[in-house]
């Protein structure tokens, strides 16, 4: 703006009066004196070089000039009140979230419509990372992991869900509904390199294999016992669907391993109601996912 432009202060009080017809009512709503709104619309008038208003037995009336300057002064005033609503909202708001990539892959992404139907405030950001998190140099604001590496004391966890796996196959291996370990290939990943070792111990059985395949990532191995492979351990997280389509089978059953996802922030869950509304959701989440798929006939 130019030295000679009316002020943003001017205009609104020029607003509100023009909208009331009462310097005395606008000054009641802006909270100044009747002299303070009088005084700003009188160096507005002699900033524009116009009368704004008629002034006659202490009544205003808008002149022509006026009436039309305040329907541009009504837009202009509207369109700003939108624009800080946005921003404040989008500032509010807008969450980035890292999560596993397996679990964001077969599990996160195809619930993140039913999370903004829920939230439409909320706008979560994905990112597919795993292990140690730097909230501020990766600009996230919360980290969805398994409690498979150590966190530090200035990161604020919560728990979200145990983890439970079973060995899963194509329904092909299966002899007589029965699945024999030692007659297959044990699919293995490089991301979870303890998943057959930790399923054997809290299932108390054995894990013999007839030989053994090693994969990158956990969700490639997934991928491999689906094209009958061989046989992986699978997150029930991470499998549901295919255990409800019948392209995969879990026939010994799903185990608590030991370990658990927890949801991890750089600030305090309490006090931030979307850092709670996320925790919320994904605590009921993925307990609905362990119910259908621990309880369910999905694993049969």
């Amino acid at each position: 703006m130019t030295s000679h432009a009316p002020s943003l202060n001017a205009i609104r009080m020029f607003e509100v009066a023009a909208r009331h017809l009462s310097f005395v009512r606008a000054a009641e709503e802006l909270h100044l004196t009747h002299g303070a709104v009088s005084r700003q619309i009188r160096l507005l008038e002699d900033t524009l070089g116009v009368a704004l208003f008629e002034r006659r037995n202490r009544a205003v009336f808008l002149t022509r000039e006026g009436a039309a300057f305040q329907l541009t002064c009504a837009d202009v005033m509207a369109r700003l009140a939108s624009g800080i609503r946005a921003i404040q909202q989008a500032g509010e708001s807008a969450l980035v979230l890292s999560c596993e990539p397996t679990l964001a892959m077969r599990w996160l992404i195809p619930r993140l419509g039913a999370f903004r139907e829920r939230f439409p405030r909320i706008e979560l950001h994905l990112v597919a990372a795993g292990g140690p998190v730097d909230f501020r140099r990766g600009h996230v604001d919360l980290a969805l992991r398994r409690n498979d590496f150590q966190w530090g004391t200035d990161c604020h966890a919560e728990p979200v869900a145990r983890e439970w796996t079973a060995p899963v196959c194509a329904p092909a291996l299966l002899e007589a509904g029965q699945l024999h370990l030692e007659r297959h290939c044990q699919l293995h990943t490089a991301s979870r390199p303890d998943a057959w070792p930790c399923w054997g111990a809290a299932s108390g059985r054995a894990t013999p294999a007839s030989r053994t395949a090693r994969y990158e990532h956990f969700y490639l191995s997934l991928q491999a016992a689906g094209a009958g492979l061989g046989v992986a351990i699978g997150s029930v997280y991470m499998v549901g669907e295919e255990l409800a389509n019948g392209r995969l089978v879990a026939p010994a059953g799903f185990v608590e391993d030991g370990s658990d996802y927890y949801l991890l922030s750089p600030t305090p869950f309490a006090g931030d109601a979307r850092r709670l509304d996320v925790l919320g959701w994904l605590r009921e989440e993925l307990a609905a996912t362990r119910a259908r798929g621990v309880d369910g006939d999905a694993t049969k």
